[in-house]
């Protein structure tokens, strides 16, 4: 089973929110869900990322695949970074 880390679309028309969560690869973009890790929201100034360091990195760890976007993000918040030194540090 492939697992992603992907955004799922929520909130009204015209103002999206989304949830960061980890899915089968073959559900549909708001479909079923494993777990959701964090938050973003693109419409505050600055967008506001809430993100469970723990549970992205337990999830990257045991092979989970980010999107580019959620890859973009995990980026900012040195989430990526950490994944590798613990990943090549040896």
């Amino acid at each position: 089973m492939a697992v992603k880390i992907r955004l799922k679309r929520m909130g009204a028309k015209k103002s999206p929110f989304y949830r960061i969560v980890v899915a089968d690869a073959r559900s549909p973009r708001d479909g079923r869900q494993i777990e959701t890790v964090g938050t973003y929201n693109p419409l505050t100034v600055p967008a506001t990322v809430e993100i469970n360091e723990e549970l992205a990195l337990k999830w990257l760890t045991d092979g989970a695949k980010p999107s580019d976007t959620v890859r973009n993000l995990f980026s900012e918040q040195g989430i990526m970074e950490k994944f590798h030194n613990a990943k090549y540090s040896k």
